[in-house]
């Protein structure tokens, strides 16, 4: 089984989420006995199909851990955003679409119970920090993989969410931006450089680096 098609733990399906006028197409799964749910919150232009966020979602569900993987934009967005660039860096358009879902998690019968987390991608790394510090209360631990956490600017500050910034070791522009996001950053917080990983952890090992500092961080802040 290669390394981007692990087989998935739990029970599951397709759903839609309500935010605002549109509806979000997600792909909630949730193993048998899960105290905490995972939400994806990619950029630049992927999807809940993105292969790196598929292996990643699936070592988190080995672990016990629910996720959701959703589309922040509508298929006619993505249309339109794939010719302009412009809705992947709208901070302020993906922050409410994660937060919507969040609210949507938080009064679905099946995960209503889980403490929740976010694993931000890119651009969707800055929208998860946003929305952490929008929703102190209900977002437990802030996870970002190659992310733009700099773009959260004065929302950094104000997130109370324990926070994990992974970075890899030879994507030397972002590593000085998530330093200097780190800096600002007032909660519990850590970073972690991959050595040898680019901006997408393809490099042997890198992407099941990743996969264990965000399960492990997720299993110490989220279920205990």
């Amino acid at each position: 089984m290669s390394r981007m098609t692990r087989e998935r733990k739990g029970s599951t399906h397709e759903v839609e989420i309500p935010v605002g006028t549109v509806m979000l197409a997600g792909e909630l799964c949730i193993p048998r006995n899960a105290t905490a749910l995972v939400v994806f919150v990619h950029g630049s232009g992927s999807s809940r199909h993105s292969p790196r966020n598929q292996f990643v979602a699936a070592e988190l569900n080995e672990a016990g851990l629910a996720t959701l993987l959703f589309d922040l934009l509508t298929q006619q967005e993505e249309r339109f955003d794939i010719y302009t660039a412009q809705l992947r860096f709208n901070i302020d358009l993906l922050t409410e679409r994660v937060v919507g879902s969040t609210r949507w998690l938080l009064k679905h019968p099946e995960t209503a119970r889980l403490k929740i987390g976010y694993f931000g991608a890119s651009t969707g790394a800055a929208a998860a920090l946003v929305a952490a510090a929008q929703m102190p209360g209900s977002v437990g631990a802030v996870v970002s993989r190659g992310g733009r956490p700099d773009l959260a600017g004065e929302a950094l500050p104000r997130v109370e969410a324990p926070t994990l910034l992974i970075v890899g070791g030879d994507d030397c522009q972002v590593v000085q931006l998530n330093q200097e996001a780190l800096a600002l950053l007032r909660a519990e917080k850590k970073l972690e450089i991959v050595p040898g990983a680019t901006h997408l952890f393809q490099e042997p090992g890198t992407l099941e680096r990743v996969a264990e500092l965000a399960r492990d961080w997720f299993k110490e802040h989220l279920t205990v």
